[in-house]
Parts: C-alpha cells; sequence; structure tokens
C-alpha cells in the first residue's frame, strides 16, 4: 500500500487545491468561483489537516498471497484482526490499542507498536505472526499475560514469543 495514498491525504490534497483555486479566482476577479471554493476549501483542508494529527499508517502484511487465497482455515476473529491492523486508523496511539489496555500490555506515554504481520507455517502448524516493538512494557509482562493470550483473541490458540533484545522487538505467534 502506498504510504502518501492516505485518505487524510486526499482530503489535505483536495482541500488545499480547492482553496488555492478560490484565492487564485479572488484575486483575478472571478467572484463566482472564488466564493464557493474558497470557502469550501479551507475547512476541507482543515478537517484533512486535522486526520493527519491522529494518523496511524496500516502495518506491513508479509507475503499477502497466503492470506489473500486464503489458504488455511484460520479463525473468522484473526482474519478481521488482520484486516482491522492492514488499513489507515484514525484517532488511536497505536493498532489493537483496545485489546493491549484489555491484557494490561498497555503505556500511556510509550505503547507497543505492531509492525508487521506474516501468516506462517511453523512445525506443520499454521500461525499468524505479529512483530512488536517492545516501548514501554516490557517482555516479562507479555510473558505473564501468555495464558491469556491464547484464549484472548479466539479460544484454543497456542502463543509462542520470540524475543530479540538487541533490537527491542519480540514476536508473538498465534497458532491455530
Amino acid at each position: 500500500m502506498n504510504k502518501y495514498l492516505s485518505p487524510a491525504n486526499l482530503i489535505v490534497a483536495t482541500g488545499g487545491i480547492l482553496a488555492f483555486v478560490g484565492m487564485t479566482a479572488y484575486f483575478t476577479d472571478s467572484v463566482n468561483l472564488s466564493v464557493p471554493t474558497f470557502f469550501y476549501g479551507v475547512p476541507i483542508l482543515l478537517i484533512g489537516l486535522g486526520l493527519k494529527t491522529s494518523e496511524i499508517p496500516p502495518v506491513e502484511l508479509l507475503d499477502t498471497t497466503n492470506f489473500k487465497n486464503d489458504r488455511f482455515n484460520r479463525p473468522k476473529e484473526l482474519t478481521a484482526l488482520v484486516n482491522d491492523v492492514t488499513r489507515w486508523r484514525y484517532g488511536i496511539k497505536a493498532h489493537l490499542e483496545s485489546s493491549l489496555e484489555a491484557l494490561n500490555l498497555w503505556d500511556e506515554n510509550n505503547p507497543p507498536q505492531l509492525k508487521e504481520i506474516e501468516e506462517i507455517i511453523k512445525e506443520d502448524k499454521n500461525g499468524l505472526r505479529m512483530n512488536f516493538e517492545i516501548n514501554a512494557v516490557p517482555v516479562e509482562k507479555w510473558l505473564e499475560k501468555q495464558e491469556r493470550l491464547n484464549r484472548f483473541f479466539v479460544k484454543g490458540l497456542e502463543s509462542e514469543f520470540i524475543i530479540d533484545d538487541n533490537k527491542k522487538e519480540f514476536d508473538l505467534i498465534l497458532f491455530y
């Protein structure tokens, strides 16, 4: 997905163009064109700028052919989770914010950030790998919640952690 083609960017561009056309028409004495374009363009531009301040880009989905072909018999809740985190989001600090808050894996000032997601096969088990940037929530706290993670998104999951201390990241794999 092109990182410049967010809905907020399109709204900012549309509002900017309308405001520019309106101002140009005003200075060239085309009053009929200047009033509607300027008075619609400026609010649209401000709305777009407001959206840009609370925008979160989609998480990178690796190996999209497996996901799009629905090759695995994955639970519909995990499909909804992947669809949710791979779209532009507004008004939140991080993807899966409400889920991480419910699991007590949230820090208001520096929350964990989901960086990428991938459907994998490991040891003849299908799974969903989520790569998180640790930030202020320590890995030990995540490990304490492993039993709850096994049933939080879908009942009957098995979770596994792959921790990379050097990069301050870890992978959470949910097997189904």
